[in-house]
């Protein structure tokens, strides 16, 4: 029988904490459109303490320039929605926070809000590791305003698992 949408989110989550712990890292999230849905799939996780360090809910322009340092000048050439504002916040957890990776969302979940350009079920997302590169890439997801967030939730755990699992590189 297939996995509903929330147990394969708890699965990936349980799975992404064992990964975690096993490299001795911690996670710090921000988000925009998801507004907090990643942190809650980590902490739903009994000991997510353990490797969850903190989380950033900034669903304003105003918010990831206060909370995230994103540059004004960076939301005004490339608007919210758009992978170089998902780096910044990414990087911006991480410059604010404990942790040794971050995840960051930010796109347009709709009903409303689309455009010829950023159309709704747009979504752009971010991975950064303390030391490490930084990877944004952008999905164009199908469906309602939870569809679309739940889709979110899911690359974003699934693209810090995959950070989780790459072979250390030492040099």
């Amino acid at each position: 029988m297939p996995l509903t949408p929330h147990a394969a989110t708890e699965r990936l989550a349980a799975e992404l904490g064992r990964a975690l712990l096993a490299r001795g890292w911690r996670i710090a999230t921000a988000e925009s459109c998801t507004g907090g849905l990643v942190a809650g799939a980590i902490t739903d996780v009994a000991g997510s303490s353990e490797w969850f360090e903190r989380g950033f809910v900034t669903y304003s322009n105003a918010a990831k320039e206060e909370m995230l340092g994103v540059a004004p000048s960076m939301l005004d050439e490339h608007g919210a929605v758009s992978e170089a504002v998902a780096r910044a916040m990414a990087e911006g957890a991480l410059a604010r926070s404990s942790a040794d990776c971050a995840v960051s969302v930010t796109g347009v979940a709709g009903p409303g809000g689309g455009t010829a350009a950023k159309p709704v079920g747009m979504v752009c997302f971010a991975w950064a590791r303390r030391g490490g590169a930084t990877s944004s890439h952008t999905r164009h997801l199908a469906g309602n305003r939870a569809a679309v967030r739940a889709a979110s939730v899911a690359t974003a755990l699934q693209g810090l698992l995959d950070l989780a699992q790459a072979p250390s590189r030492r040099g």
